[in-house]
């Protein structure tokens, strides 16, 4: 005979789990009445996951933050009135414009209606939007190999104060679709934070897509392989870190007077969806 349980579950434990499933970001650590470090919600962090405007907070509590995080947590869940195009042929007539400002045709597809193959050409994260009525949670595998942010490579700017215009007029780059690009230099004032604004959105959205046995690998070096490490960490939860891959890119030890360690290594950070 089973014993009896004489005592009723902890709806509150309950709650928290469900919540730590759905939005990970809120899980937080602070400290209670009697001096002792638990885990908690944060509340604000909850409370920008279902709002459509920037909630303002200053509660002190364990957290990674930089400038616009809020505004980027805005930016994944923002709904887009756009849709996927089929290319069947080759395009004459020019769709779009190269990070040379000249003008841009897609190739066509070939055996389209038999195809079992999928190529998007597009912003990625109105890509990853639009993927969200198909493919939500059904996808086993993601591999990305975001900008290492090494300050010569290009990232898109969501940016949240100068209007199209201005933005064009300071950087004047743009990709195939036409998406405003920027070099990253370390003279930016905002020279991780852009990068992070970048990121964060586009991982949230990746993490939608993945199925409950889905995995997600992304490519990273020494540069932002830190600041990875702790969006991630907030994205899927620590305790889906599948691993952190090390591979060796060149066998020769470079002949950098920069450095005083010659890098050699760059990074694979691996994580489950549950």
């Amino acid at each position: 005979m089973d014993k009896l349980k004489m005592h009723t579950p902890n709806k509150a434990d309950e709650n928290f789990e469900k919540l730590a499933a759905m939005f990970p970001n809120a899980v937080t650590e602070t400290i209670d009445e009697n001096g002792v470090v638990v885990r908690a919600i944060d509340k604000d962090v909850l409370m920008q996951e279902i709002s459509c405007t920037v909630v303002e907070g200053r509660e002190e509590r364990y957290q990674f933050t930089w400038p616009d995080k809020k505004k980027s947590v805005l930016l994944a869940n923002a709904p887009i009135n756009k849709t996927l195009r089929p290319v069947k042929e080759d395009e004459t007539v020019p769709t779009g414009a190269d990070s040379n400002g000249n003008p841009y045709c897609s190739t066509g597809s070939i055996d389209f209606d038999t195809t079992e193959n999928l190529y998007i050409e597009g912003d990625n994260l109105e890509v990853l939007k639009l993927l969200q009525e198909t493919y939500l949670g059904k996808i086993k595998m993601i591999y990305i190999d975001p900008p290492y942010n090494t300050r010569n490579d290009f990232v898109y700017e969501d940016d949240f104060v100068q209007s199209t215009d201005e933005y064009i007029t300071n950087s004047g780059q743009l990709d195939e679709e036409g998406n405003r690009l920027v070099a990253n230099t370390e003279s930016n004032g905002r020279f991780h934070t852009d990068w992070l604004n970048m990121i964060y959105p586009r991982l949230k959205l990746a993490k939608d897509l993945l199925s409950d046995i889905g995995v997600i690998f992304i490519s990273i070096d020494d540069h932002e392989v830190g600041a990875l490490k702790q969006v991630c960490d907030e994205i899927f939860g620590v305790g889906n870190f599948e691993g952190h891959i090390h591979w060796r890119r060149r066998h020769n030890q470079p002949n950098d007077k920069t450095k005083m360690i010659g890098v050699v290594a760059e990074h694979i950070l691996a994580y489950a969806k549950k």
